[in-house]
């Protein structure tokens, strides 16, 4: 283990342990929140409706994260049935999440009477800075690593060294596959900032899909810690299902769609 280890505990409470990782996800969230909650404001949505949205979609979320997760590694949660629940121990997956914010989002918007596209469109950008935050959760706890490299390799890339010294993991240097998601997670954010006064509703989220499942796709690859169906891992495949749904949604919209269309700084 490196001296420049980063121990994954900020501080104790008492005696009770604070993780980093829970730190960084909670200022992702919030930052996500203050993000979508001006935009909603700029876009006609009534106060709090962000707020109230985010109350239910964050549980919900984080406990599809974790089903998504238990349900691939079911060959090691069969035999340990009391660890399903251990939460604490790792384990979530961000598909998971964002399949249950997605029911959730639906859900809400029908119950509110509010376009479910205006309101994915509205909170797609912050998911990008959300995702691109709460990756270095993943720093902290050493875990969402790549495979094997040099240390030569790293900071061939300019990677700091504070990092490089924090992928010695178990006697080897690994690809920063979290910093490779949160840099392009953020880069994809100010794309999708600068597109979306010419995208029609419904395509900032495809557009998002579509940016999102590309990156995936490949540090997915990267990876030594990918959930598998077989010979395929889970995270590619669905990656790619994101992506040629997003092009299709969007060709779709361009090319046959002959209803009104409304640009999203209209809508």
């Amino acid at each position: 283990m490196s001296d420049s280890y980063i121990n994954p505990i900020a501080f104790y409470a008492f005696s009770k342990p604070i993780y980093w990782y829970g730190i960084i996800i909670s200022v992702a969230i919030f930052i996500s929140y203050y993000l979508a909650e001006r935009e909603a404001r700029k876009r006609g949505l009534p106060n709090d409706k962000i707020l109230d949205l985010l109350l239910l979609a964050v549980p919900v979320a984080f406990i599809f994260a974790r089903l998504y997760y238990v349900i691939f590694s079911w060959d090691y949660y069969s035999n340990n049935i009391n660890k399903i629940v251990a939460i604490w121990d790792g384990g979530i997956a961000i598909y998971g999440g964002l399949i249950g914010g997605l029911i959730v989002i639906y859900l809400f918007s029908k119950r509110n009477n509010i376009s479910t596209l205006k309101l994915l469109d509205i909170i797609a950008p912050s998911l990008l800075i959300g995702q691109a935050i709460g990756r270095w959760g993943n720093f902290f706890n050493h875990e969402a690593y790549g495979d094997i490299v040099s240390k030569e390799t790293l900071q061939s890339l300019l990677i700091p060294d504070f990092i490089i010294q924090n992928m010695y993991i178990e006697g080897a240097y690994h690809q920063p596959t979290f910093l490779y998601e949160s840099l392009w997670c953020l880069v994809a954010f100010f794309i999708l900032i600068l597109m979306r006064k010419y995208l029609y509703r419904g395509e900032v989220l495809t557009t998002y899909m579509i940016l999102y499942g590309v990156e995936r796709y490949f540090v997915e690859g990267l990876r030594e810690d990918s959930l598998y169906i077989g010979a395929f891992r889970v995270s590619q495949l669905v990656s790619l299902l994101l992506v040629l749904i997003g092009i299709s949604f969007i060709l779709y919209n361009r090319l046959i769609n002959k209803k009104e269309k409304k640009l999203y700084i209209n809508s």
